[in-house]
């Protein structure tokens, strides 16, 4: 296994994260066939994955996790047949089972500019509300808002370059909103960061300013300035790709702004589209409106007499 995660992260240029991830997948994985009996794995088989498969949805894993499972113990035996330690490889024609696609949760447009016109309250939130505008502006990620470099933002030009999932970059635009943020942000990072660092986001501390930190200050403004709901950075983007999409309807163009190497990841959010048709068409036709039991529309029930 630590031959495998050494070949993942400087043969296949894999990051950090996706190693650890590996790493406790094929752990969990490991643990099992001890607590089996201890097979090897040259002698792990399809039945065996089937058991195990079947032992992880016992234990409430989604389709999703399952697959994520799959996908690492899939790539180790690949690694392994390549160094002639397997003979096959026994997660080659298994699938996790399908679980229900839950909908990201998103917030309505009226709310996120309430969140986001709220009014900071010290030099920490203003670099806070910063982050949030640049989140919600582009689209990023969370990984992406913390690593974006002072210099890779063009405030003249009003675009960003950010680097995404697999190393690649993409420029994307950025909002006037995030724009006066920023210039708002940038004489409070200079008291607060060295020279030397590049970090556009930096903690108290003047250095890059960590994942946890970024969540938990959402989640904390969205306590102290009055959001209905657990805000997380995701949710921003979420919200960025609905409200994109309804107002485009450019599902293409949606695609390329969020970073999606396929569009089937980014389809997801016609569902949330057609949620927010489907109201209006509820609310506006004169024939899908909802009738009282008296075959009145409930909006003139109590106002017009049967005719």
């Amino acid at each position: 296994m630590a031959d495998f995660l050494r070949h993942m992260a400087s043969e296949k240029r894999h990051s950090p994260r996706t190693c650890d991830s590996y790493q406790r997948d094929l752990h969990r994985f490991a643990v099992w066939l001890v607590e089996q009996g201890g097979a090897q794995w040259c002698a792990v088989n399809s039945h065996d994955l089937r058991r195990y498969v079947a032992n992880l949805s016992r234990q409430g894993l989604s389709g999703r996790s399952i697959a994520r499972h799959l996908s690492a113990v899939r790539r180790f035996y690949q690694y392994l047949l390549r160094e002639g330690l397997a003979k096959d490889n026994p997660a080659l024609d298994i699938r996790a089972p399908k679980s229900s696609r839950r909908l990201p949760r998103v917030a309505d447009v009226d709310q996120v500019n309430t969140l986001l016109d709220a009014a900071p309250d010290d030099p920490l939130e203003v670099r806070d509300r910063c982050m949030f505008e640049l989140m919600y502006s582009s689209g990023l990620r969370l990984a992406e808002l913390a690593s974006l470099d002072i210099d890779a933002v063009d405030r003249q030009g009003g675009e960003a370059r950010v680097v995404g999932k697999g190393g690649k970059t993409r420029l994307l635009p950025v909002g006037r909103k995030a724009l006066e943020a920023i210039t708002q942000w940038l004489p409070i990072r200079a008291g607060l960061a060295p020279e030397t660092e590049p970090a556009l986001f930096v903690s108290r501390r003047g250095d890059r300013i960590s994942h946890r930190s970024i969540q938990a200050r959402l989640s904390r403004w969205g306590m102290v300035k009055g959001a209905d709901q657990k805000l997380h950075p995701h949710m921003l983007r979420h919200s960025f790709a609905s409200h994109m999409l309804e107002s485009s309807g450019d599902l293409r163009a949606v695609q390329e702004l969020l970073g999606h190497a396929d569009i089937a990841t980014t389809q997801v959010y016609t569902h949330l589209d057609f949620q927010h048709l489907a109201r209006v068409y509820d609310q506006s036709h004169p024939r899908a409106r909802r009738r009282s039991p008296r075959g009145h529309d409930d909006q003139n029930a109590g106002q017009e007499g049967n005719t």
